[in-house]
């Protein structure tokens, strides 16, 4: 039996297009995996970024909920250190309230943006220096628990909606630290190989080996996030593998844009620069056909000892994402509903 599949939407603004039908994109492409048994749908915070069209994962998570039935929909996740862990427990708890036993916390470590708008979003120069997550993921435990010291001043403090717990929560990370800390408090965790594809199986295996059993889960489980080009054939994948090549040539060049449509793609030379560049970034893509993609990913969940797969997609065309969902579904061996 394969390992359930999931995907993390980016929600990509393909050039010439708009921000609106990027976002109905993704309620199509939600409801599509839901259709064809992909178990969750994450979205993920960025900030400053003009080729993406979601910057507040909770909003998305709300809108995705309602249009869908049955998928787990959550955060892929919540820059914690962007928020208050109390902002951070109303949201998440409201919306477990609204789509009870459908909802996701993956909760990050980075800011999802340059510093400059972290400054902007942290409206704090000390917030930047030091890092604070390890104490902001207690706060947020600790307001969902009730497990305030007697003297803290937060433990006056009831978060609303009052009758429901947080839902499962993720420590999302793209190195060691934060399968670490994922291990020691006992929560699930997901490593981004899309984002740091050769650290993914020491970081999983580590996790995995000093979990410690905690109130949120008995046993550890641990998704490894991959990113993919799915292609008709392999050659198509390489070619379609352009597109994202001058994306993350903008993207390291510090000068971030839409993704070009394919046309676009073919017609732009990179030059050896921006070509170096993107060679680091693009070594954490899988392409290919979806057997090529598929059999590569089976390869990686084995050898990080994954109880789950995520894909996500660097290409903005809709065409091309749902090409991605459907074949992948289908050479993995889901099950769709009746």
């Amino acid at each position: 039996m394969s390992l359930p599949l999931s995907f993390l939407d980016l929600c990509q603004i393909e050039s010439g297009s708009t921000s609106a039908t990027a976002l109905r994109n993704a309620v199509e492409l939600a409801q599509v995996a839901e259709r064809l048994g992909y178990t969750r749908y994450w979205f993920a915070e960025h900030h400053n970024t003009i080729g993406l069209a979601s910057g507040s994962p909770e909003i998305m998570i709300a809108h995705v909920a309602a249009h869908t039935r049955t998928i787990r929909v959550g955060a892929g996740g919540v820059m914690l250190p962007n928020h208050a862990p109390l902002r951070v427990a109303e949201a998440f708890r409201l919306l477990e309230a609204l789509h009870p036993g459908r909802i996701d916390l993956g909760l990050g470590r980075a800011p999802g943006t340059d510093t400059l708008t972290a400054f902007a979003l942290r409206r704090s120069e000390e917030a930047l220096r030091v890092d604070q997550y390890p104490q902001l993921l207690a706060e947020l435990l600790a307001f969902d628990g009730r497990s305030f010291p007697e003297d803290h001043p937060f433990r006056a403090i009831e978060v609303t909606p009052a009758d429901v717990r947080l839902p499962p929560i993720w420590l999302l990370g793209s190195s060691a630290f934060s399968a670490q800390l994922a291990a020691e408090v006992g929560l699930a965790y997901s490593f981004a190989a899309h984002i740091n594809f050769g650290a993914a199986i020491p970081a999983m295996r580590m996790y995995r080996e000093r979990f410690q059993p905690s109130e949120y889960r008995q046993s550890p489980h641990a998704i490894l996030a991959v990113g993919v080009v799915v292609g008709e054939t392999n050659e198509h994948a390489r070619e379609l593998l352009k597109i994202v090549e001058i994306g993350m040539a903008a993207l390291a060049a510090g000068r971030p844009s839409r993704m070009p449509t394919f046309e676009e793609a073919q017609r732009i030379e990179l030059s050896p620069l921006d070509l170096q560049r993107a060679q680091p970034l693009l070594q954490n893509v899988i392409f290919g056909d979806a057997e090529t993609v598929a059999g590569r990913m089976r390869e990686l969940a084995e050898e990080s000892q994954a109880d789950e797969i995520m894909v996500t997609t660097f290409l903005p065309n809709q065409a091309d994402r749902l090409r991605a969902v459907e074949q992948l579904a289908r050479v993995w061996g889901l099950q769709p509903e009746a």
